[in-house]
């Protein structure tokens, strides 16, 4: 059989995740160090390979409750290679180093499990909470894996030139940033959104690191919410598991 799809075979490297292509992670277990991954990332594996519901603790339930920031994972050992992807996202690979990083959870699609997350909280200017209030910290050493709608755009933020972006399109910086949460309003009311110019909230980032940016202002769909009642539960009906791909052959 031959078809141009061939040119698409797995790439062969030593590294520990590579970018298959712009929207799929590869990422290699040689039975030491797990990986943590969005639940349901997972495309494709090759090898001895086991996958976990990554235990919450009791505070950490609670923070995600409060407010709305977390992660919901998967833990994935053994010896093999396996494919991770999300609603065909771009992926970028970071190295976090001892500055530490601050993330929108939402695009996290993979870290290395020896990373330490904690939810911490963005300052507003006027104390009004919005897109961007809370953020996910990442600190340790090691590699994360970001998703973003499109290819971003990295700016480099230093003490003469601080960078502002617009809160539902940034998707991670330095943690080392100094960060405002304000909206450059000319109406008497901060509550109300620019005038008729459809921008609002933004985030001010100053001092010396990065600040990554995406071509979207739209979240991604996660987590597509299951209908109420014990058939949905279990994936029986058109608002169960299976009746989320509406047309899917093994719906």
């Amino acid at each position: 059989m031959q078809s141009p799809l061939f040119n698409h075979a797995e790439q062969q490297s030593q590294e520990r995740y590579v970018v298959q292509n712009p929207q799929l992670l590869r990422v290699s277990l040689a039975g030491q160090d797990d990986i943590l991954a969005r639940k349901g990332a997972m495309v494709a594996y090759q090898g001895l390979v086991d996958f976990d519901g990554e235990y919450q603790s009791s505070n950490q339930r609670r923070t995600r409750s409060r407010t709305g920031e977390g992660l919901d994972l998967m833990r994935c050992f053994g010896q093999g290679t396996v494919y991770f992807a999300n609603l065909a996202q771009y992926i970028h690979v970071v190295d976090v180093d001892q500055d530490g990083m601050t993330v929108d959870s939402a695009y996290v699609l993979a870290l290395d499990s020896t990373l330490h997350t904690e939810v911490i909280a963005v300052d507003s200017q006027y104390g009004v909470s919005g897109t961007g209030k809370y953020q996910l910290n990442i600190t340790g050493r090691g590699k994360v894996a970001l998703m973003t709608s499109g290819q971003p755009l990295m700016m480099q933020v230093t003490p003469d030139k601080y960078v502002s972006a617009d809160a539902d399109a940034i998707v991670a910086w330095s943690s080392g940033l100094r960060v405002q949460m304000q909206a450059q309003t000319h109406n008497a009311s901060v509550r109300r959104r620019r005038g008729d110019t459809g921008e609002g909230w933004e985030l001010s980032f100053l001092g010396t690191g990065f600040a990554l940016v995406q071509p979207s202002e739209v979240m991604p769909p996660q987590n597509a919410a299951i209908g109420q009642g014990i058939a949905a539960q279990y994936g029986v009906g058109g608002n169960g598991a299976h009746g989320q791909n509406q047309g899917n052959v093994w719906s």
